[in-house]
């Protein structure tokens, strides 16, 4: 489990794809290495990933993890290169004080950048999801204004949203633009997204206790208990 505050940026040093999958090394990571062991998770750009190896001494501190096909198709550290910076959170310690939102690392799909505007001291920047699919539904659901999304592994605020355009805007303080990659990055590029667990659960409670089954489509269902109840007071045949 993690935060979605984001620790450290990191340096990829190395990037080797194969058809199994992709090696990452994250380089100048010394600050969240202190206490890391082989098989911790560390969150990369909101991805959790195990690590595999790792070294404190070299390359300001560095760090191996290994992508399987899976998370390539899912997030966006398959386009990562060499030099490119990444967004780094160990995993949430017990200890500590608990500041963003519940966030998986568990990426549910990416978005794109189609607004940047400057506004005050502030960034506003605005995201694009992909149309919905059979094989991956649509996020909008979980997206409402003030809610929590996970963009890159951060935890923030959404400042807007418009279903019909399938967009959504945050807002990033000064502070924030400092301490994560979103940024740097310009018009076009790609994000991870993680919506909130807590909108996701709320979504299966209400579709088992309408009667329907994982993977039904909550528009879908809530029609067939329109249409059962019509049919059963004759309004329409079956």
């Amino acid at each position: 489990m993690f935060t979605g505050l984001i620790e450290h940026l990191g340096t990829v040093s190395s990037a080797v794809t194969d058809e199994g999958g992709c090696t990452l090394i994250i380089s100048n990571s010394a600050p969240i290495l202190g206490d890391c062991h082989i098989g911790d998770s560390i969150a990369v750009n909101g991805a959790c990933l195990t690590v595999t190896e790792f070294d404190n001494d070299k390359l300001g501190g560095w760090f191996k993890v290994w992508l399987a096909n899976e998370t390539l198709e899912r997030t966006d550290l398959g386009e990562r290169k060499e030099g490119d910076q990444v967004n780094l959170e160990r995993a949430m310690g017990a200890h500590i004080r608990f500041g963003g939102h519940f966030v998986q690392a568990h990426v549910d799909g990416t978005a794109t950048i189609v607004k940047r505007e400057v506004d005050g001291d502030s960034l506003c920047l605005g995201f694009q999801l992909p149309e919905a699919t059979a094989a991956r539904p649509s996020l909008l659901a979980y997206l409402i204004p003030k809610g929590y999304v996970t963009i890159d592994g951060a935890s923030l605020t959404l400042t807007g949203v418009d279903d019909l355009e399938r967009t959504f805007e945050v807002m990033l303080i000064q502070h924030t633009q400092q301490k994560i990659t979103l940024s740097k990055k310009g018009l076009g590029a790609k994000v991870n997204i993680e919506v909130d667990m807590v909108g996701k659960y709320v979504e299966k409670s209400v579709v088992a206790g309408l009667g329907g089954r994982g993977g039904d489509g909550l528009r879908t269902l809530i029609e067939k208990v329109v249409e059962d109840v019509l049919a059963k007071k004759g309004i329409i045949a079956r």
